[in-house]
Order: C-alpha cells, then structure tokens, then sequence
C-alpha cells in the first residue's frame, strides 16, 4: 500500500480537496475565516475555495452566509460509492455477519482517520448502518484502522505519524505504534481493547489486494474467541474482494471452526 508523492505536485489542486474535506467533516455551517484557521491557510484563498466550490454545487451557504455541503458533494459520494461497487458487494456479507450478535462494521483509511461506510449493530433498535453515521474516527483507536495502518509500508506510516507529538492510544510515539502494527501483521488480524468503558474489543482484517477497505466485528470479545472471529472476518473478506455471493449462513461457518453459538 504504498504511495509516492509525484515530484511537482498540484498545490492547488491539494489545497482544494483539503478544503472539501474539512467543509465535509465540519459538524455544522461553517465561516470562511474558521475554517481557514482550522487548515492554516491565508482566509483569502480559503474564501476563493470555497466560493469556487459553490460556484460548482459542491458547497452552499446558508442564511448566515456560512458555508455547508452542498447537493454536488452527495452526489460525487453516491457517483464514488456506485463506481468502486464495494458497498454493493458488502452489504449482504455484513448483514450476515451481524447474525453473531457483534456490532459490524466497514471502513476505510483517510491519513490518520478511518470513515465508517458501514456501523450496525444488532442489539440497537436500528440494526441498519448506514455510511455517514459514525463521524471521522482516530485510526489508531480504531481496530479497523489499526488493521489498516499494518497493511502500509513503514514510511508510509512515518509520513503521517512521525512528526505527530501525539499519537492516541500510544503515549510511547511512532515507535509504539510501529511494534504494534508488526505484531498485527504477525497475527494476520487487529485485535484491539476499543471500548474500555465497555469492556468491548473490536477484531478486523482488511479487504481486497490491493487493499479496499477493513471490516470487523466489536463488542465483548475474549482472546480465545478473537481467532475464530477473526477466521470469519477473513472467509466474508474473501468473498467481497471477488464479489462472491454468500450461501454459507453463520451458523455453518461456525460449525466448520466447532465453536458455540455467541448469545444474541
């Protein structure tokens, strides 16, 4: 998963996409000079973005003249969504994994955050999970963006990393973390303490070569069940890397590891 930075790089183009981003993960409307102090960038290219962006559909502004999503940033996420076809192919494969009780999820590595396109859990009154539920979330308190970061070459991690004074999860810096993504690419899986107010941990390998995206499972998972989940995260990883349709239920692949039921 490596990735090179092309010798002349657009800066522009860099500072535009920044830009969308920041406005796409704002919690609300948001001014042109807050948003410029959020990025560090002069408010007047900031405000030049922005009003170019909205020129194009891709922002608005609202009463108070700040600035939000518009309809053209949904439909590049819908237009984006349909073309990878990872949605399409992992629906059903997840929806069958949430017959183990665990919550389950999908998400992918933004720099150092990972975007949940699917987060469900069936013990919730709304069992459905849908891509925009869970806000950005830190990749390294993440078991699905932990499983991620393995899959990276140790620069890249470095690139992102290891100037960060800090680093969540990992008081001990880069190097830390760097022992730990080892060990998870040792194991084959993630197997992380995401919740410690809950007593929940989270288990997750990734999708696809290249890699797509990490699916896991989270909720009160002893080390001796993280394996054997594990191996089902790896089977359904398998089947949405090659679009295959699942006929095995749960129970069987269960059955096949000689493992009890989980209470649901």
């Amino acid at each position: 998963m490596k990735k090179s930075l092309n010798a002349q790089p657009n800066q522009s183009l860099i500072d535009g996409i920044t830009t969308l981003q920041a406005l796409a993960n704002a919690d609300g409307p948001i001014g042109n000079r807050e948003l410029a102090r959020q990025l560090g960038l002069e408010p007047t290219r900031v405000n030049r973005l922005l009003r170019t962006l909205a020129y194009l559909g891709i922002a608005q502004q609202n009463a108070n003249r700040k600035y939000m999503p518009g309809p053209g940033m949904h439909v590049i996420a819908a237009q984006s969504l349909y073309a990878s076809g990872l949605l399409r192919r992992a629906l059903h494969p997840l929806e069958r994994l949430m017959e183990t009780g665990y919550l389950v999820a999908l998400g992918v590595l933004w720099r150092d955050s990972v975007a949940y396109l699917f987060h469900a859990d069936p013990k919730s009154s709304d069992r459905r999970g849908f891509i925009g539920s869970q806000a950005l979330y830190p990749a390294t308190l993440s078991g699905i963006g932990m499983a991620l970061l393995a899959s990276m070459e140790t620069e890249d991690v470095l690139a992102t990393y290891g100037a960060m004074e800090t680093i969540p999860g990992f008081p001990g810096g880069a190097d830390a973390l760097l022992e730990e993504l080892e060990r998870i690419r040792t194991l084959g899986y993630a197997h992380i303490y995401s919740a410690p107010e809950k007593g929940h941990h989270t288990v997750a390998v990734v999708v696809g070569d290249p890699v797509e995206c990490a699916i896991g499972f989270s909720g009160a998972i002893s080390p001796e069940r993280a394996a054997d989940l594990a191996h089902i995260l790896h089977e359904t990883a398998r089947r949405i890397g090659l679009g295959e349709v699942e006929t095995a239920s749960l129970a069987d692949l269960e059955k096949r590891r000689s493992l009890p039921q989980p209470a649901i």
